[in-house]
């Protein structure tokens, strides 16, 4: 199939992007296109216009500061994949870059485009979600910074208002050992459900930080911070996992379609929780061992 027609803007910096998204009605951003191409292609979507930015370079870089890596909103899914910086301070957004579709989708689409597309099935708004990650968001007048947990409102739709582009994100850098999982029905799909866990021991195998989210089972990505607060100084056990992924799955009301029953997705998301806070509790066990703890 072939897009509705509409209009074509292809600015040269940031500020111009912005004016455009200010002057021009019923835009739509152009970054990575693995999303707008295929819904403007099948007319889930007729912009009249589109705002390609995939000339502003001052989105293109990933840069290191104390406590945090600042992301240009155009880095692609396989830079942030292979980056020695995300490795080093952010290895669980490597880790699930791996999940991320194929080759091709990896090349070219990218991490403000992931984010502001807020499909809760997507690996990254899983990851910003565990990881308090900010958006940093622009229009032609002002800027502001939104918290991942005020971002994501629902179903594809996000706190970003029709002039503001994410032109950077915030990603602090690791305080914990992080795991991520998730279960597709095959290999580049999304996922049915996804799990996130990032975890610290004690010197005496209690939790001394705990943090877990969903993908998949809701209209956003799942995260209760209360109940990681309940089992700060529980003492680490198989059991122990257990119990809190049953809780996880008693609380989560997941969707049902053609692809499973909620029925399904709710067990699915207690064994996959599970089997990531074993996991992770396994890599914060051999970190205490090397000396000190996970960073």
């Amino acid at each position: 199939m072939k897009p509705p027609a509409f209009a074509y803007y292809r600015p040269e910096t940031v500020q111009e992007a912005l004016q455009l998204l200010q002057k021009v009605n019923d835009a739509k951003i152009l970054a990575g296109g693995q999303s707008l191409i295929p819904m403007l292609n099948m007319r889930l979507a007729r912009p009249a216009a589109v705002i390609d930015i995939n000339r502003l370079r001052e989105l293109t870089e990933i840069q290191e500061y104390p406590d945090h890596l600042l992301v240009g909103a155009l880095v692609r899914h396989y830079q942030l994949m292979e980056s020695p910086l995300v490795r080093r301070f952010a290895p669980v957004v490597a880790e699930a870059e791996r999940h991320i579709g194929h080759a091709a989708i990896r090349t070219r689409g990218t991490i403000g485009g992931s984010l502001s597309h807020a499909d809760p099935a997507a690996e990254l708004p899983l990851l910003a979600t565990l990881g308090d990650w900010e958006l940093h968001v622009a229009s032609a007048t002002g800027a502001r910074v939104i918290p991942a947990r005020e971002f994501f409102l629902g179903y594809l739709m996000t706190a970003l208002g029709a002039d503001e582009l994410v032109t950077h994100i915030r990603v602090p850098k690791a305080t914990g050992v992080s795991r991520f999982s998730e279960f597709a029905l095959r290999a580049g799909d999304f996922a049915l459900v996804s799990a996130a866990v990032s975890l610290n021991l004690d010197a005496h195998q209690k939790i001394d930080h705990l943090r877990l989210a969903l993908g998949g089972v809701g209209e956003t990505p799942w995260r209760e911070p209360a109940i990681e607060a309940h089992y700060r100084g529980s003492e680490a056990s198989p059991n122990l996992w257990t119990v809190i992924a049953t809780e996880v799955a008693d609380l989560i009301d997941p969707p049902e379609d053609l692809h499973a029953s909620a029925a399904y997705r709710r067990q699915l998301a207690r064994a996959l929780l599970e089997k990531t806070l074993a996991e992770t509790a396994a890599d914060a066990r051999q970190t205490l061992t090397k000396g000190g703890p996970a960073s």
